[in-house]
């Protein structure tokens, strides 16, 4: 997919964060874009910034959604069809955090952030999948992390469900590919990016908000626009797997080159920066 003009795309979490910043670049390759979160408020904020940048030759149309809730991502993908024709482009990119302990993690927490993090990306998946197929010309981008490349302390839950949103992806493009079907498939792996995702994360008991904000806050150099515009370039490339920030590229090098004793690493790191 070289080109995204009038191409429909679909995305996820654009109340704020990569989400929004994806909609105004996208929005910029004259894409039409349906645009979903939880969060109404910070929705219209991004539709409004959208229209003021495309002068409104851009056709916006915005949904609350809860990713985690099955059926109403399966009608999402039914009104979105409707409402546009088609669908070309499907980011599922809506996400939450937890930083607890494993030992000490609420399941309550635990299922949350799985319901959104896991299940929400597998449920925009499936539901766009026969869209996509019938548009000739189709794209799914699911975000992982660089937490779905390496695990660390006190993000085990985290890591669980970006882990396993990797695996699902890269095991859905080789199967597309295998059925010579008209989808490509990229999996993205931002390291730390400059959103409110920390702020508006849960925690566990022995957690201290303020450290947890002060940590990402110190780890998070790559601005949500770079993060877009990365993400994009990588889906013209039709990339298998999108490295976001300079983080991203090495945290994959060295789960690359020291195998599972990058836990090593990780260990010093968190006894030094988070226990």
């Amino acid at each position: 997919m070289k080109s995204l003009k009038n191409k429909v795309a679909v995305i996820t979490g654009a109340g704020s964060g990569i989400g929004r910043a994806l909609a105004l670049q996208m929005a910029k390759e004259g894409c039409q874009l349906a645009l979903s979160d939880v969060n109404e408020v910070g929705l219209k904020e991004t539709q409004s910034l959208v229209e003021q940048q495309s002068n409104s030759s851009v056709k916006v149309k915005t949904y609350s959604l809860d990713v985690a809730d099955k059926n109403a991502v399966f009608q999402h993908a039914d009104d979105v069809e409707k409402e546009f024709g088609q669908v070309n482009l499907v980011f599922n990119n809506a996400g939450v955090a937890l930083s607890a302990k494993l030992v000490e993690v609420d399941m309550a927490d635990f299922e949350w952030l799985m319901n959104i993090d896991f299940w929400g990306v597998v449920y925009g998946t499936q539901a766009f999948l026969p869209k996509l197929i019938a548009s000739g010309d189709g794209h799914i981008i699911n975000i992982s992390s660089v937490f779905g490349i390496i695990s660390v302390p006190k993000q085990g839950t985290y890591n669980a469900a970006k882990f396993a949103v990797r695996g699902y992806t890269e095991a859905l493009r080789q199967e597309l590919i295998l059925d010579n079907l008209p989808v490509q498939v990229s999996c993205v792996h931002p390291g730390g990016i400059q959103t409110e995702i920390a702020r508006n994360a849960r925690i566990g008991e022995s957690e201290c908000r303020e450290s947890t904000d002060s940590t990402f806050d110190k780890l998070a150099k790559t601005s949500p626009k770079r993060a877009a515009e990365i993400i994009i370039s990588g889906v013209k490339s039709n990339k298998a797997r999108i490295l976001v920030g300079p983080d991203a590229h090495v945290i994959h090098m060295l789960a690359r080159v020291l195998g599972a004793r990058y836990q090593s690493l990780t260990q010093l790191w968190a006894k030094k920066m988070i226990y």
